[in-house]
């Protein structure tokens, strides 16, 4: 039995298999949606470990979906990666940087897939602004993206990092609303 779930939310079938097709080898259960509706109610039943999401759904769209995520401390600190072909229409929803998941065009091919659940992974550990933080990644998930097996230091020193990120991201967040305050007085 798969201890690690990965919901893909698509449309196309065709997304959807190549998502699969792409992850590596290993103990994990794939389980695919092909509306937001459908999508929504296999994250809220089976509480995966990563949820990929197309933006443009019938039913329940991804914008909708993505909001339901929001709203529910739990479900926010699943690992979320959102796919598209149209990234305007993402922007238009929700402003860039992406803070609490990654997005990826489509097409895309399996090292930027791979890149995007790693960043998808620490982003979902950033404290929300409501308090809420993310639960920690387990070691089969960590090992996905690096393809060996992860140990506790290995985890301990991934958690440093993954602090000093956050401290940089909060600096890089005072510097950016510095730069905004100049430009808006001229």
């Amino acid at each position: 039995m798969a201890s690690n779930k990965i919901v893909v939310i698509d449309d196309s079938r065709v997304i959807r298999m190549r998502v699969k097709e792409m992850l590596p080898p290993g103990n994990f259960d794939v389980l695919e949606a092909k509306d937001g509706l459908e999508g929504l109610n296999l994250i809220r039943q089976e509480r995966p470990n990563l949820i990929m999401l197309d933006f443009l759904l019938p039913k329940l769209s991804g914008w909708e979906v993505y909001q339901q995520i929001q709203q529910n401390a739990e479900l926010q600190k699943i690992p979320l990666v959102v796919m598209s072909g149209r990234k305007e229409e993402v922007v238009e929803k929700i402003p860039e940087p992406f803070e609490y998941f990654e997005f990826i065009p489509k097409p895309f091919e399996q090292k930027d897939l791979i890149g995007a659940i790693k960043t998808a992974m620490v982003k979902s550990k950033l404290p929300r602004q409501g308090g809420a933080t993310a639960a920690p990644v387990t070691p089969q998930v960590a090992a996905m993206t690096t393809g060996v097996g992860t140990t506790s230091s290995d985890l301990q020193a991934l958690n440093g990092k993954i602090a000093a990120m956050q401290a940089d991201i909060e600096r890089l967040k005072q510097q950016m609303a510095q730069v905004m305050a100049v430009l808006a007085r001229k």
